[in-house]
């Protein structure tokens, strides 16, 4: 079952049942710029389980782009998310995220461990100590590695977010990287998954497995034949580690 709705002005998409109280539920939460959309073959998979799987878009993207005037910083779309979760009154989520998704997650598992039973994050960015333009660098040499469908649905996210409000967040993102990324990832709890795409030129092998090492219980896995976007054009490799993820098996 797909069905979509607003909550907290935050568009959603949801596979799988509606949410139960004491039931599992996963959250999906997208990188700079783009929507939920990206993470539809891949929330299809899990919710092939019988878990609820919730996608939002996050406020000043794509269909929440009205929800706010402006960018908001990683901290207020931390916040933004705690108040949809609330409003859906979910118990503890498992949360994927991918690229700044991570910086996000990052700041929201930080400051309500409670909310959190586990984490994976795929690709995470933006690594502290590299400048805008060596990011920018890192996400053009990404996208041809990236399939084509993929490529084009961004580029239509992006035309909907639009390139002031994608720029914006872009320096919002660049902010909290050199800030609190790292000190936010120190305060994650809940045990983490981190997963990285052979061929992503955007999160490096070091970065990641850095990530693994700062937060509190971490590992880290590779896809072999993906680059950044790996829930995209490996959903079945990515399920399958999440999977056995959250059974407590080995990845």
């Amino acid at each position: 079952m797909e069905q979509s709705s607003t909550h907290t002005g935050i568009f959603t998409r949801r596979f799988g049942p509606p949410p139960r109280a004491g039931a599992p539920n996963v959250v999906l939460v997208h990188g700079l710029g783009l929507s939920g959309r990206y993470f539809v073959p891949l929330a299809r998979r899990l919710a092939a389980g019988g878990v609820t799987v919730l996608v939002p878009d996050l406020p000043g993207n794509a269909r929440s782009r009205g929800v706010v005037r402006r960018a908001p910083d990683i901290g207020e779309l931390a916040g933004a998310l705690r108040r949809w979760h609330h409003g859906l009154a979910l118990g503890p989520s498992l949360l994927v995220a991918n690229s700044v998704g991570c910086q996000v997650v990052a700041a929201f598992a930080a400051r309500h461990p409670d909310l959190v039973r586990r984490v994976v994050m795929v690709g995470p960015a933006l690594e502290p100590g590299a400048g805008g333009w060596r990011q920018c660098g890192r996400l053009l040499a990404d996208a041809p590695r990236e399939p084509l469908a993929l490529l084009g649905l961004a580029a239509g996210d992006y035309l909907v977010t639009g390139p002031l409000r994608f720029a914006a967040s872009f320096r919002q993102a660049l902010r909290d990287a050199a800030g609190s990324f790292e000190g936010h990832l120190a305060r994650v709890v809940a045990p983490t998954l981190v997963v990285r795409g052979v061929g992503d030129t955007i999160a490096s092998r070091d970065w990641t497995r850095r990530v693994a090492r700062v937060v509190g219980d971490g590992r880290a896995a590779e896809v072999p034949g993906a680059a950044h976007a790996a829930h995209y054009s490996a959903p079945g490799a990515v399920a399958e580690l999440i999977e056995r993820f959250t059974a407590g098996g080995h990845t």
